[in-house]
């Protein structure tokens, strides 16, 4: 089956609110509580997704299949609470849904994420990942991301304990 990968339009966010509801539904949703789940995916529906497709302040990817939304990508500014913001770049979100997985859709949206945050002229990728979450830290580090600080996330009222991984995007040699 043939994926596309493309930039998000303001058209594609309910396709990228139900996308990222079913991807962190499948992944995360039996570690909340009701009330937390449906106030942190409050945040995540098609009117935030239009907000920030249309603010222009963040790159968004979104692949499909069978025109069917199955993962998407989005790097902006940094919010993480690292020491050069202003001269770094955030790769806010990389979801998949589960059935995907494992078929090389990560791996191509990675090199878009790289290719966007060097274009950006940014020094340095920051992303963050939760402690448990054990497949995408294995991803992440053979890109040559680095454990940079323990990080509090909040989930509804529920504090996650993620990581804050760096990559350094200028040559060192």
């Amino acid at each position: 089956m043939d994926i596309t990968y493309r930039d998000a339009r303001p058209e594609d966010a309910a396709r990228l609110a139900s996308l990222f509801k079913a991807s962190f539904m499948e992944t995360f949703g039996h570690l909340y509580r009701e009330e937390d789940l449906n106030a942190f995916l409050a945040n995540h529906d098609e009117a935030a997704w239009r907000s920030q497709i249309e603010s222009g302040k963040l790159a968004i990817r979104i692949a499909t299949a069978d025109d069917e939304a199955i993962a998407l990508a989005k790097v902006g500014p940094v919010t993480l609470p690292v020491d050069d913001p202003d001269t770094s770049i955030e790769l806010k979100q990389l979801y998949i849904i589960k059935r995907w997985q494992g078929e090389g859709v990560a791996q191509r949206l990675m090199e878009w994420v790289l290719d966007t945050a060097r274009a950006s002229g940014a020094a340095k990728l920051y992303l963050s990942v939760w402690t448990e979450n054990h497949r995408a830290r294995k991803f992440y580090s053979r890109y040559g991301f680095s454990f940079v600080a323990p990080y509090d996330y909040p989930v509804g009222k529920q504090i996650d304990r993620d990581e804050i991984f760096g990559l350094s995007l200028r040559d060192e040699g």
